[in-house]
């Protein structure tokens, strides 16, 4: 009987029931974030996804003959002779003997690009200061807030004759028609985010015993820092927009001069092919400040479109 009774234990099957343990357990590994690798990757995906749509859309308005290739040459024409284009590149004219178009290509894009990075480094750091200058002033903030806030609706292309007056012709008016073009604006949202910290955090710290130099170096900068690069990435494409103007006009050589040397010799696919290489440039400043951002403000959390 004992053996009957063995044999039919081990013919019931044995049920096993998942503990709560178990089922955290495996939710938790599905809900694991994806690692940054993916997530650049799916970047990247997106966002030749979204190229290839428009790139896509202009070559398919030229198949059906909606534009005219003689004023809207598609990419596939403009792109497919870089040497043809390459040649109105000349950098002599910016201390660089002429070379491969390559190199021609890469020098003006660097000579740019520096010009809008001097601007903007300039920019940060003066606005920062004088921002927290006018905030814990009183006397500064009623001296100086009116006037910034007269000179801030100027534009900056206003500014490029006092550009030229001042520095004559060189890169040292691209470097102010930037600065000017973000300056005042990132004063003023200095003023706007010091002026939004919590009082609850400041309450906090002074309860702590924290001196008003560690109040602004704990407490405030932490706080306005990323509303700050959010205003500087949004100023970005405007500074791309002045230092291009400027160069046209002040500075004699850039991705600007060879605008308007399109322009007035009436060459289309440059002008395309400059937009082109003024539109991915501009894409990997925005990339690089979203880089810069993420390493020094790492107690935010990654999200949204700006981020």
């Amino acid at each position: 009987m004992a053996g009957v009774k063995q044999a039919a234990d081990a013919a019931v099957p044995t049920l096993t029931i998942p503990t709560a343990a178990g089922a955290g357990s495996r939710r938790g590994a599905a809900a694991l974030p994806p690692t940054r690798a993916r997530l650049a990757l799916a970047t990247l995906g997106w966002s030749l996804a979204s190229v290839s749509l428009f790139a896509g859309l202009w070559e398919l308005a030229w198949a059906v003959g909606l534009v005219d290739p003689l004023l809207m040459p598609p990419p596939h024409i403009f792109l497919r002779d870089f040497g043809e284009q390459a040649k109105f590149f000349d950098t002599s004219n910016i201390g660089q003997a002429s070379g491969t178009p390559g190199v021609a290509v890469l020098t003006t894009i660097l000579a740019t690009s520096l010009r809008v990075l001097a601007g903007l480094s300039i920019a940060f750091v003066a606005s920062l200061a004088v921002g927290i200058f006018v905030s814990y002033s009183r006397i500064a903030g009623r001296l100086l807030l009116p006037t910034l806030t007269l000179l801030a609706p100027i534009s900056p292309v206003a500014w490029l004759p006092v550009a030229i007056f001042v520095f004559g012709i060189g890169n040292a008016p691209a470097v102010f028609m930037v600065f000017i073009g973000v300056f005042f604006i990132m004063t003023m949202a200095t003023v706007s985010q010091i002026a939004s910290v919590s009082a609850t955090y400041l309450d906090v710290a002074s309860t702590m015993g924290a001196t008003r130099g560690q109040t602004l170096r704990r407490v405030v900068l932490p706080a306005i820092l990323p509303g700050l690069f959010l205003v500087l990435r949004l100023n970005l494409f405007a500074a791309w927009i002045v230092v291009l103007i400027a160069e046209a006009v002040g500075v004699g050589s850039g991705l600007g001069q060879i605008v308007i040397q399109a322009r007035n010799t009436f060459n289309s696919s440059l002008v395309f092919f400059t937009m082109t290489l003024i539109g991915l440039s501009g894409f990997l400043f925005d990339y690089g400040l979203r880089v810069i951002q993420r390493k020094l403000l790492w107690w935010e959390s990654a999200g949204g479109v700006l981020k």
